[in-house]
């Protein structure tokens, strides 16, 4: 009698399932297959417009083009911990799609004649001939050249090549050019994001741009997955005290839970909760003499770079929040200190809930625990469950 085979770690010599297929297990799912089959691929995911400022500090409003692409060839093969842009995209997308995306965008915003800021995002790189074919890469850089518009695009870092950036700026050279930097900090680069390129890479893709005469804007993440919130203000400053100097922009963005990944699943199982905002307004506080040495405001001769911050699902439960009380004033007041840069905007902001973040900043000072000590911050068990 053969007695019944026990778990091991070695496995029995068979092939193995990959980490990555266990991870993506949503995405692979039938209802997930069949929703993404159901998008319109002559149909951008969205298109909307905001205030925004031009890079010579003119206040504008920016049309934003977000496009249905095929995704990001790093999703293909790994993918970040936090991303949840696969969710929105098309395997089988073609030029020919592409561009009826992007006519329809023109056709429905007039050319978008009222704006004077186009951003093309792709759940991607625009300019990943992997991704998003050539010809298309050079419709939008072209378009938006001819129409004076300010473009802003996204990319990660192998992508921005000399080679590449000298055919971009031959259609185009009056461009900016985000990175999905998200730490500069190897390890948590590693580990808790999962992003696929190291910091150096970041440093090489910055001195191309800086070659090409083009605007540097770095993403930065606020809260990863794996690290508590105490460990995300200390570090989140001093990430924006690395990059300032090399970035037009430092676009900190509050992590917001996105279905289907990683750090999907550690929320669901009450492993990681969203940041506080006080914890933005904080880093804020401390981070601007970063930007502006000499306490200035926006469009001072003093300032570095410039901070943004647009909390993402702010005020929700999968999104950084509060107590509930005073989420939407928080808000308004970090929202509002992106376009001034004053930090009299966060005057007079008060909540008894700051004790609490407050008390638990300095427990996880004393007492480090990678996943933090947060607690649900408001609402009842069965609301929270209603909120996924």
């Amino acid at each position: 009698m053969v007695a019944p085979k026990s778990l091991t770690l070695v496995g029995e010599g068979g092939k193995g399932a990959r980490i990555h297929d266990l991870v993506k297990a949503p995405a692979n799912t039938p209802w997930a297959k069949a929703k993404q089959q159901s998008w319109d691929g002559n149909e951008p995911a969205t298109v909307y417009y905001t205030p925004e400022t031009l890079s010579d500090g003119t206040p504008c409003t920016a049309i934003t083009v977000i496009l249905r692409t095929k995704g990001c060839h790093w999703w293909w093969s790994s993918g970040c911990t936090f991303c949840g842009y696969f969710n929105d995209t098309r395997d089988d997308v073609t030029s020919d799609n592409l561009h009826a995306q992007w006519n329809k965008a023109k056709a429905d915003f007039d050319d978008f004649k009222d704006h004077q800021m186009v951003k093309v995002y792709t759940s991607g790189s625009l300019l990943e001939d992997r991704e998003i074919p050539v010809d298309f890469q050079e419709t939008v850089l072209r378009d938006c050249n001819e129409m004076g518009k300010e473009l802003i695009v996204e990319s990660r870092c192998e992508q921005l090549t000399e080679k590449k950036l000298a055919w971009a700026t031959s259609i185009n050279d009056n461009f900016s050019v985000a990175i999905g930097l998200e730490a500069y900090d190897d390890e948590v680069l590693r580990f808790h994001v999962n992003k696929g390129f190291t910091t150096k890479s970041w440093d090489r893709a910055v001195a191309n741009l800086q070659k090409f005469n083009l605007r540097i804007k770095t993403y930065l993440m606020f809260k990863p997955p794996f690290m508590s919130e105490n460990d995300a203000l200390e570090h989140g400053v001093k990430w924006i005290s690395a990059v300032a100097e090399k970035s037009d922009e430092i676009s900190v963005n509050p992590m917001n839970i996105q279905r289907g990944t990683v750090i999907d699943r550690l929320h669901r199982n009450n492993e990681y909760r969203p940041p506080w905002l006080w914890s933005l307004v904080e880093m804020i506080r401390r981070a601007h003499p970063l930007i502006h040495p000499k306490g200035g405001v926006n469009g001072d001769a003093d300032q570095i770079s410039r901070l943004i911050i647009h909390p993402t699902a702010g005020g929700k439960i999968r999104g950084a929040h509060n107590c509930g009380s005073c989420d939407s004033q928080v808000i308004t007041a970090i929202e509002n200190y992106a376009v001034s840069g004053d930090l009299t905007e966060f005057d007079g902001l008060e909540c008894e809930c700051q004790a609490v973040w407050r008390e638990e900043l300095a427990l996880e000072s004393d007492l480090p625990v990678p996943l933090g000590i947060s607690k649900p911050r408001r609402g009842n068990l069965l609301n929270r469950l209603r909120s996924f």
